[in-house]
């Protein structure tokens, strides 16, 4: 059983949709919420491999914590297509104290599962997860 020390248990989807992201890329982003009732991590939603990072950031709850993945493709300098896989850590001002605490306390934990993350973001506002603060921590 989880405890506070831990964080929540990680869903088994969880893991198995990041490693389709990661190695098949069959989605874009996964969007993550804890399920306080059953205390785990679920997968809340995929995005298909066509959507965009507009879509991805039009999911997250206004006031309501959440854990994401997004895959980013972008061009170098030098002309090579590459992509980083990012963690989004998202709890918003509007959310609750309890909810915020829940997701942080759990975050170490959960990202352990998720094995090829690359880039972590902390947000609390749209605008900390923006294109363009994207783009910046890529290269």
């Amino acid at each position: 059983m989880a405890n506070s020390a831990s964080g929540m248990a990680v869903n088994d989807e969880c893991k198995l949709k990041f490693l389709e992201l990661k190695a098949k890329r069959n989605y874009r982003f996964i969007l993550f919420k804890i399920e306080e009732k059953i205390q785990q991590v679920m997968v809340e939603r995929l995005g298909e491999p066509g959507e965009s990072y507009e879509d991805f950031t039009a999911c997250f709850p206004a006031n309501e914590c959440r854990y994401a993945v997004f895959d980013f493709d972008f061009i170098t300098d030098e002309n090579c297509q590459k992509s980083k896989i990012f963690f989004i850590a998202w709890a918003p001002d509007t959310s609750k104290v309890r909810s915020k605490m829940l997701y942080a306390s759990s975050k170490d934990r959960f990202k352990r599962e998720l094995d090829g993350i690359q880039v972590e973001l902390q947000a609390t506002d749209p605008s900390e997860m923006s294109l363009d603060i994207i783009k910046a921590r890529a290269f």
